[in-house]
């Protein structure tokens, strides 16, 4: 590789997560694989070893150097250590190590935001376990990392292919979401999401599905009038501003295939309306891009899946979807 392809080439850091969880069994796995950029993988040195030995891969863990910019050897996974608290056990979760998987984060943020890596891909964190472990704020990757780059608001966004899902809330009960969804943050999530994907995707003219929030968009107000009040004025103010939005539909309409194919990314307005279709549809593949953040932040589209952690039965596709999408999306924004 000539020097000036080394130079363009990015420098993705993959968090671990969740220690207990399969976070470090996909790590170890996606070193094995061809990958197009360099993986800094955020994680305890001596679990990564323990969890290599258990799973019986062949993977030489080296010591991240910051000032060697290299293509990824397949077999080969540079480390930044970042020593947990007590030694973890695969599928039983410690909140002691709560403070070490808030750190892994914070450093891969933080890494971003000065330019040491060019994207940053997160496995799955436990989010009851960091509650309890005194971190009674957090309510997702989304909102810490949106509160340590100072993004006054994040958007979730699930991609796969063609196929991409917004949320215009995220992890909220059911009971609170309509007292949520007001005119100001979902212009706000429209302006952002429209913005984001010309930025980082390339579409110069999204087009754009708003969902309603009642069934059948609130049946001319007999379902529900949050279509009428606060929704469809949203929609109208921002066409006549200039962006390509249908709705509110129905989500049962908006997510038929035939129709979904004409718009290049459909807003649901909370996360169980959106987030089964494209799980159900792309599971393995698909990919949380965290939008209207100053990094860029790519995830995998699962749990933690304890049960799993240690077996060498976890499957790293959509770890590898998302370190993919976070080099793409690097690339692009240079």
């Amino acid at each position: 590789m000539a020097a000036s392809d080394v130079t363009r080439l990015a420098r993705i850091a993959i968090t671990s997560g969740e220690p207990a969880g399969v976070g470090p069994d996909l790590c170890l796995a996606l070193a094995l694989r061809e990958l197009p950029c360099q993986v800094v993988c955020l994680a305890d040195r001596g679990l990564m070893d323990e969890r290599a030995g258990r799973l019986g891969l062949a993977v030489t863990l080296t010591q991240y150097d910051p000032a060697l910019r290299q293509p990824h050897i397949p077999g080969q996974l540079a480390v930044l250590h970042c020593p947990l608290a007590v030694p973890a056990r695969a599928g039983h979760t410690d909140i002691r190590n709560g403070g070490a998987v808030i750190g892994m984060l914070d450093r891969a943020a933080d890494g971003c935001l000065n330019g040491e890596f060019d994207a940053m891909a997160t496995a799955p964190v436990q989010k009851s376990t960091l509650i309890e472990a005194g971190f009674s704020t957090f309510t997702g990757h989304t909102e810490h990392l949106a509160g340590r780059t100072r993004a006054p608001l994040p958007v979730m966004m699930l991609a796969a292919g063609d196929m991409r899902v917004a949320l215009a809330t995220t992890h909220l009960p059911l009971k609170d979401i309509s007292a949520a969804i007001t005119a100001a943050l979902l212009t706000q999530v429209l302006t952002i999401l429209h913005a984001d994907l010309q930025r980082k995707f390339g579409i110069p003219q999204p087009r754009i599905a708003v969902c309603g929030l009642n069934p059948h968009a609130g049946e001319n107000g007999h379902l529900g009038r949050e279509e009428l009040t606060i929704i469809g004025p949203v929609i109208a103010q921002l066409r006549a501003a200039g962006m390509n939005l249908a709705g509110p539909l129905p989500a049962d309409t908006a997510f038929v295939p035939h129709i979904m194919a004409q718009y290049d990314a459909v807003l649901a307005m909370y996360h169980d309306q959106g987030l089964p279709v494209i799980k159900h549809a792309h599971f393995d593949a698909a990919v949380n891009v965290t939008l209207g953040l100053p990094i860029i932040r790519t995830s995998v589209d699962h749990g933690t899946a304890l049960q799993l952690a240690g077996t060498g039965r976890a499957d790293a596709a959509s770890l590898e979807a998302a370190v993919r999408m976070a080099a793409y999306l690097a690339t692009a924004a240079r």
